[in-house]
């Protein structure tokens, strides 16, 4: 081993004393001499020679290139007025520690050991394109500087052992396509600085181990498409701002028009950690990318607001794009920031999606756009704050989504159309276990009302202390088609808009007055459902009475019939004939005024013909009191005969004696003849009377014989 140099030398003193300049052709001259058979001593058996210089200024050109070296070269705090070049070389080893370099020509290097610039600064381009390292790649504090430009090239290196970059400087790009590195890279408390550049370009990289830049600072873009990683990728207390801008945003406005992270495609077989303090100033694109473990998002700030040149906001993006990525385990986002839109439409996740206590804030727009997307098991939000809306059309979802306790507001309006955006909107959803709207540590609020048209949910939609809708002219509540076990209609406050409960299937209703109080129309026809959660008394007649008048509430007294024979049907199933008869009989009560209301002249008559039905046969659902007046009638009948006195006989030779009771009830009860209406003969007010009689018994005896027949039947 040899060693030259004085200690004491500065670095970055371009101009040092005499006593520590050295001539690069020295170096050569004695490697030569090595190589003319002059034998260095060895430090132990088995080891390559070591050629250490150390504190010396090397002037000129230090030409290895092309050159085959089985000695290690060792550069301890030495500074050098040319780049070194060691292009084709095929070296042992190259250490350059706590040097100064111009930069480093080292495309297509071999190296067996080791290749070291740990602690140095390179002021020019460090060329590793190529390079075939058996060994580790060292850039342990390290400092690289190129500007604007590119600071490290290592397209295609082949590193056996790992990329150590440790507290790196780079100002300028660091590019590694293709690289391929058998350990782990990383750059943990790095800086990466390339404002509006790639701070990091490492596309079709293959990594064996772990890619780590945890509390690096990134100015510029990190670009890892394509990229597989063996084991985790991690951005741990990561801080990313001022990435580059795309050039096709101009012409595509569903653009990314700045991307901090972009993860494209990439392989990760392990987790990806974007969490505990991870900050972006720009999107984090994931397009397509598939992670074998966990997306980790809890306490990350992910913040896609646009600024002008003058630092003065004008608008949002997107904060997180996620699109068609595949997780085999869980995306955990607790407690997370995010200012923008979090898109992750065709997102296939095996496990849970966790989302709770985040704060999200994309007024007048999606806050998470998530069409089509598969949830293996849970999609939680609770007690998320969000300004702006959650669209979920399409998503299958294996067991529950859960937004317990959630805050949606703003969530604006369609671009083509003056209607509001709802706050939540999981139209032709799959849910294989529950909706949860309800209420949690605070009410559920949905400013934007929620939709859930034709949704399948597996067991019970929850709306129990939700606060839905804030304005009059829009959807509070949109259920079109939904079908469910247990639907819960218990809001805190009347729903503020129009609800929508068409074509809804469910087994069971639990529901409460300020759900009916809702300030707009409740659309009922083909509502249907089994029971409800409290089943109606036998003897709670007042129940009834309310129910109903929810009905008309909820219809702003328009008549539909469907709302009051699903009501009757549902009570008749469950045996309460008697209530079930008190809806149908106000069923036809509303039916008759509304023809009344349509008919200008005939109004009186029919709103009459509607009275008498009503209290005289119920409508035909109360044949008692068809019996009891058509004892009335009798008894009326019998003491107006018997006040008149007896009629006169039609046969004087007819033997039968008057008797006023039996006649009229000749005259009341139809088809049954008792041998005394054929037998008088009425005049005057009598004969009026008796015809009387006669119209009213049919359509009384009618009215109870279909009654006996419906009971007979039972």
């Amino acid at each position: 081993m040899t060693e030259t140099g004085v200690r004491g030398l500065d670095v970055f003193d371009p101009s040092p004393a005499r006593v520590h300049r050295m001539s690069a052709a020295d170096v050569l001259r004695g490697l030569g001499e090595a190589e003319g058979g002059r034998l260095l001593p060895r430090r132990k058996p088995n080891v390559p020679p070591v050629i250490r210089v150390a504190d010396k200024f090397l002037t000129g050109t230090l030409d290895l290139r092309a050159v085959e070296l089985n000695y290690l070269l060792e550069f301890v705090r030495c500074r050098f007025e040319e780049p070194p070049d060691l292009r084709q070389g095929k070296l042992a080893g190259v250490e350059f520690a706590d040097c100064w370099l111009p930069g480093l020509q080292a495309r297509n290097l071999s190296s067996a050991n080791e290749v070291s610039l740990a602690g140095s600064t390179v002021e020019g381009l460090v060329d590793l394109t190529d390079a075939d390292i058996a060994a580790s790649l060292s850039l342990r504090d390290c400092s690289l500087c190129v500007p604007g430009g590119l600071a490290v090239q290592a397209d295609r290196v082949k590193l056996a052992g790992a990329l150590l970059a440790q507290r790196v400087s780079v100002l300028g790009e660091l590019r590694m396509a293709s690289a391929h590195v058998g350990g782990y890279c990383n750059f943990a408390g790095g800086t990466l600085d390339n404002p509006a550049g790639y701070a990091v370009r490492g596309t079709n990289a293959h990594i064996g181990g772990s890619f780590l830049l945890n509390n690096s600072a990134i100015r510029g873009t990190v670009l890892l498409a394509s990229v597989r990683v063996e084991s985790e990728l991690s951005l741990r207390g990561a801080t990313s701002t001022d990435g580059r801008e795309d050039e096709e945003a101009a012409l595509d406005p569903h653009a990314d028009r700045t991307s901090t992270v972009v993860l494209d495609r990439v392989t990760v077989v392990g987790d990806v950690h974007l969490d505990r303090g991870f900050t972006s100033a720009g999107t984090v694109r994931m397009v397509n990318a598939t992670l074998g473990g966990t997306l980790s998002l809890s306490g990350g700030r992910f913040d896609a607001l646009d600024r002008s040149g003058t630092g003065d906001p004008i608008g949002y993006g997107r904060a997180l794009h996620l699109d068609g990525a595949q997780v085999g385990g869980d995306i955990i986002g607790r407690q997370a920031h995010v200012r923008g839109q979090i898109r992750m439409v065709d997102l296939q996740v095996k496990g849970s999606l966790i989302l709770d206590g985040s704060t999200m804030d994309n007024p007048d727009a999606d806050a998470v756009l998530g069409n089509r997307s598969g949830i293996g098991s849970n999609l939680t939000a609770r007690e998320l704050e969000s300004a702006g809306g959650l669209q979920l059309r399409g998503v299958r979802i294996g067991a529950n989504l859960d937004l317990r306790g959630s805050r949606l507001t703003r969530a604006g309006r369609y671009r083509h159309m003056p209607a509001g955006k709802p706050s939540l909107d999981i139209g032709g959803a799959v849910i294989g276990r529950d909706l949860i709207c309800a209420r949690g540590a605070k009410e559920f609020v949905a400013h934007g009302g929620v939709r859930a048209r034709r949704a399948q949910v597996g067991r019970m939609a929850n709306f129990a202390g939700a606060v839905l809708g804030d304005k009059l002219d829009s959807h509070a509540l949109n259920l079109l088609g939904l079908q469910v076990q247990e639907l819960v209609l218990t809001p805190i406050t009347p729903p503020r808009g129009d609800v929508t409960l068409r074509q809804v299937r469910c087994t069971s209703l639990d529901d409460n007055e300020a759900f009916w109080s809702a300030t707009g129309w409740i659309d009922l026809e083909e509502f249907r459902y089994d029971s409800l959660r409290n089943p109606i008394d036998l003897r709670d007649d007042e129940e009834v009475e309310r129910r109903l008048r929810w009905l008309r509430q909820a219809m702003r007294r328009t008549y539909r019939p469907g709302p009051y024979d699903q009501f009757a049907e549902m009570l008749r199933a469950s045996g309460n004939d008697e209530h079930a008869a008190t809806v149908l009989v106000e069923k036809q009560r509303l039916r008759y005024r509304a023809v009344a209301e349509g008919r200008r002249w005939l109004r009186p008559l029919v709103l009459l013909w509607s009275w008498l039905q009503r209290y005289m046969v119920g409508y035909g659902y109360r044949p008692a009191r068809a019996l009891a007046w058509l004892v009335v009638s009798w008894v009326l009948g019998s003491v107006w005969f018997t006040v008149a006195g007896p009629l006169t006989v039609i046969n004087s030779d007819d033997r039968l004696s008057w008797n006023a009771w039996l006649y009229t009830i000749d005259l009341v009860v139809p088809i049954v003849d008792l041998g005394n209406k054929n037998r008088w003969q009425t005049g005057g007010a009598s004969q009026w009377i008796a015809a009387g009689l006669i119209v009213t018994g049919w359509v009384l005896a009618t009215t109870v014989a279909a009654g006996l027949t419906r009971m007979l039947k039972r």
